[in-house]
C-alpha cells in the first residue's frame, strides 16, 4: 500500500512538473528546455515491483541464444604470420612450386638431343643352318649362331640449330613457371589479406552489436519503468522492445558472418580444422596516405608483376619453339660408332671382336607439307601468344588505376565515417535528453539510435576496406 501511494505521488509530481516546465503541454510555443532534475528522473525511473518482475524474466528469456558465453582466446596471429603460414602450408603454392621443378626437368630432357647417347647391348642368336632373313628387308642378311656383346654410340654433330633453340624455348618456359610460382605466393599473399581484414571487420561489427544489444537493452528497461509509472504509453515499450529484438537479430548476423570469415582465413592458410585465432589489430591509428601518381604505379606493375613477366616469358619460348620447328627443313648431321666382341660364333665369323665408325647426313626431302605446316602453326601460336601480352599489359593498366582509386576513396570515407559518428552520438544524446523531457517522441529517439548503431559500423568497415584496398594495390603493382 506504501508502495503505490510513493509511486502515485511520485507520478504526480512528475506530470505537475511537466505542465509547468513543457508550454506545449499549455498549448504554448516550447522553448528550449532545461535538463529535468537528478532526483526527479531517478524517482521516475524506478521500477514497480510487482509489474517489472515478469517483464525481467521475459527479458532474460529473450537473450538466451542472442549471447553467448565468450570463447576462449585462441593462438594469437598477426598479419605477417598468415602470410607466412599460407605461403608454408597453401597447396596452390605447393602445386606451383611442383610445376615449376617439372618444367626444370623438360630443360634437361632436351638438352638430352645434344649430348652422346650410349647404347649397350648383349646378343645370342640360334639359327637354321645356311638360312637368310628373305621378308621384309630389301637385303637378305646371312643369320649365324653367335653370342655377343658390344656398345653403340651416337652423337648429333649439328642440326642447324633446332636442338639449340628448342633448348631455348625450354629454358624461357621454366622461367615463366618459376614467376608463375611467384604470382601464385602474391595471389595467396592477397587473399591471406583479404581474408584477414574480413575477420577483422566482422569481429568489430560483432562488437558493435553487442553494445548496441546492452545500450538498447537499458533503454527498453527505463521506458518499461516509465511505462510503468505512466509516464510514457506501452506503444512506446513496444517500440523499445522491436528495438532490443533487431538489435539480437544484428548480433546473429555478426557472429556468422564472423564464424564464415574465420573459416575462409582458415582455408586459405591450408588448414582444415576451424581454429579461433585472436587476430592481433596492427592497423595504424593514423593510417598513411593512398597513392597519388598512377601512372608511376602502372609502370611499376609493368616491371614487377610476375605474371606478365610469365606470360612474356611464355611468348619468348612461343617464338624460340616456332624458329626450331623451321628448322626441320634444314639437314642433319650425326656420327654412329660401335664396337664389341663375340666369344661365342660361326665359324663364319672370324674376327672375335668388332667395330665401325661412320657419320650420317639426312636430307628431308618431302613429306606431305609436315614440316612447313608445323612452322606455320608454330608461326600462328607465337603471335597469338605475343597478343596475350599485350592484353594483360591492357589489363593490368587498368586494374592499377582502378585499385589505386578505390584506395584512394576508401581514405577520404575514414573520415566521412568518423565525422558521421560523431554527428550521430550527438543526435543520439540530444534525442535521449528531449525524449527524457518529453519533447520528443520514441521514433526519434529509435532513429537515432539505429543512425548511429549503422555509422559504428560503418567506421568499423571504412578502417579495414582501407588496409584491404592498399593491399590490392600492393598486389596490382607486383610487390
Amino acid at each position: 500500500m506504501n508502495v503505490r501511494c510513493s509511486l502515485r505521488a511520485a507520478s504526480a509530481a512528475l506530470a505537475s512538473l511537466l505542465w509547468c516546465t513543457n508550454p506545449a503541454l499549455r498549448g504554448e510555443e516550447p522553448p528550449l528546455p532545461n535538463a529535468p532534475s537528478p532526483q526527479l528522473i531517478a524517482q521516475a525511473s524506478q521500477p514497480a515491483p510487482s509489474a517489472q518482475q515478469p517483464r525481467a524474466q521475459h527479458s532474460t528469456q529473450s537473450q538466451v541464444g542472442a549471447e553467448q558465453a565468450p570463447a576462449p582466446p585462441g593462438p594469437r596471429l598477426t598479419l605477417s604470420d598468415a602470410e607466412r603460414m599460407a605461403i608454408q602450408h597453401n597447396p596452390n603454392v605447393s602445386i606451383a612450386h611442383l610445376l615449376q621443378l617439372a618444367q626444370a626437368q623438360v630443360v634437361r630432357e632436351t638438352r638430352a638431343a645434344e649430348l652422346p647417347m650410349a647404347v649397350g647391348d648383349l646378343t645370342a642368336v640360334g639359327s637354321h643352318d645356311n638360312s637368310r632373313i628373305t621378308a621384309g628387308l630389301i637385303n637378305n642378311p646371312t643369320i649365324y649362331n653367335r653370342a655377343a656383346g658390344g656398345l653403340t654410340v651416337d652423337q648429333l654433330i649439328t642440326d642447324f640449330g633446332r636442338t639449340h633453340n628448342l633448348v631455348k624455348s625450354a629454358k624461357s618456359n621454366a622461367r615463366a613457371q618459376l614467376e608463375s610460382e611467384q604470382a601464385t605466393a602474391l595471389d595467396i599473399t592477397l587473399a591471406v589479406d583479404q581474408a584477414f581484414y574480413q575477420v577483422l571487420t566482422a569481429q568489430s561489427v560483432l562488437k558493435v552489436a553487442q553494445q548496441t544489444v546492452d545500450t538498447r537493452q537499458t533503454t527498453d528497461e527505463e521506458i518499461g519503468a516509465l511505462t510503468n509509472a505512466k509516464l510514457r504509453s506501452t506503444l512506446d515499450l513496444s517500440l523499445a522492445d522491436v528495438q532490443v529484438s533487431q538489435a539480437k537479430l544484428l548480433v546473429l548476423d555478426a557472429q556468422n558472418a564472423f564464424a564464415s570469415a574465420m573459416a575462409n582465413l582458415n582455408a586459405i592458410l591450408g588448414s582444415a580444422t576451424d581454429t579461433q585465432y585472436d587476430l592481433v589489430d596492427e592497423t595504424p591509428p593514423n593510417p598513411q596516405l593512398a597513392p597519388v601518381n598512377i601512372e608511376d604505379m602502372v609502370q611499376l606493375a609493368f616491371r614487377a608483376r610476375p605474371d606478365l613477366l610469365a606470360l612474356q616469358d611464355r611468348s619468348l619460348a612461343a617464338k624460340q619453339f616456332s624458329s626450331a620447328e623451321h628448322d626441320l627443313l634444314r639437314p642433319t648431321i650425326s656420327a654412329l660408332a660401335v664396337t664389341g666382341g663375340t666369344p661365342v660364333r660361326a665359324d663364319e665369323i672370324l674376327s672375335s671382336w668388332y667395330g665401325a665408325a661412320g657419320a650420317n647426313v639426312s636430307i628431308p626431302i618431302f613429306n606431305g607439307f609436315e614440316y612447313s605446316a608445323r612452322a606455320k602453326d608454330a608461326d600462328l601460336r607465337a603471335s597469338a601468344a605475343q597478343e596475350q601480352v599485350r592484353n594483360l599489359r591492357d589489363n593490368i593498366a587498368r586494374d592499377v588505376r582502378t585499385a589505386v582509386l578505390n584506395a584512394q576513396i576508401a581514405f577520404q570515407r575514414i573520415g566521412v565515417t568518423q565525422e558521421l559518428l560523431n554527428q550521430s552520438n550527438t543526435a543520439l544524446d540530444l534525442a535521449q535528453a528531449r525524449y527524457k523531457v518529453g519533447l520528443a517522441g520514441i521514433v526519434d529517439l529509435t532513429q537515432s539510435q539505429l543512425a548511429q548503431t549503422e555509422a559504428e559500423i560503418g567506421v568499423a568497415n571504412a578502417r579495414f576496406a582501407y588496409q584491404t584496398a592498399l593491399a590490392v594495390v600492393k598486389y596490382q603493382t607486383g610487390q
